[in-house]
């Protein structure tokens, strides 16, 4: 098996085999079988990845940003890259309502995800349990906090999960407020779904692009908002060609 220095440009999942075999040295053993256990589950799900070079031991921290089309990319897109990182955690941000699903919940506490409470649950009777994933801290100053530490984030900059197979939602600025405010580079995902049907998305590509490093503020670790909205403009763009989709560009950001 090779190495993670090893890996070529596109990578494909391994066969069972090799996963169980992986080496996770940032992972104790009961966190090393979850992980695995949960990439076993994706390797159907996953076709290739592209563009592991932008994410080698060595790059932290960075900011990962990626296009949202299904629900299962808020488990497998952080397995699979905790995975190569022979488990180094990347702190994706997730709604609560993902914690409620059993199985996901336990991933999720122990993958060190933060547990964004803005949106209501489905059926509404559950947002009787949302105080107990709220934390007092808003979740973008969580990530700001892991950041600042050396530790790298994942953030879906749509916002919710967008079926549209042509086009990106506007998206939500807080990836591009962090870049700027803490001079973390960015790394953009396009995620695919070359063998979509009518009836099913079939495999996801997970395309990785170059880390995209943020201009420099004016004003240190202020960011006004005309600087947030050309800099979203910049990850948006990125993000909807590697995914394959358009971006419309709101007014004051960049085309």
């Amino acid at each position: 098996m090779e190495s993670i220095e090893a890996q070529t440009l596109v990578w494909n999942p391994p066969v069972w085999r090799e996963i169980l075999r992986w080496p996770l040295p940032y992972q104790g053993p009961g966190d090393r079988l979850l992980l695995k256990s949960v990439a076993l589950l994706g390797r159907g799900h996953v076709g290739a990845v592209r563009g592991l070079e932008h994410m080698r031991p060595g790059v932290d921290p960075f900011i990962l940003v990626a296009n949202h089309a299904s629900r299962r990319e808020a488990m497998l897109l952080p397995a699979m890259l905790m995975l190569h990182r022979g488990g180094r955690l990347i702190h994706f941000l997730a709604d609560w309502n993902f914690r409620l699903i059993p199985g996901v919940g336990f991933f999720y506490r122990r993958a060190g995800t933060i547990t964004v409470t803005r949106k209501p649950a489905r059926p509404r009777f559950l947002n009787l349990l949302k105080p107990l994933f709220t934390d007092p801290m808003p979740a973008l100053e969580r990530a700001r906090e892991h950041l600042l530490a050396g530790r790298p984030v994942g953030i879906f900059p749509e916002g919710t999960v967008n079926r549209d197979p042509s086009r990106l939602l506007g998206g939500r600025t807080g990836a591009a407020r962090l870049s700027l405010e803490t001079g973390v580079k960015v790394i953009p995902i396009g995620i695919r779904f070359p063998q979509r049907t009518e009836n099913a998305l079939g495999p996801m590509e997970i395309d990785i692009g170059a880390p995209l490093q943020p201009p420099t503020l004016s004003e240190a670790g202020v960011a006004s908002v005309k600087d947030v909205r050309l800099w979203h403009g910049v990850l948006m763009t990125e993000i909807a060609r590697l995914s394959g989709k358009s971006w419309k560009p709101r007014k004051g950001e960049a085309a």
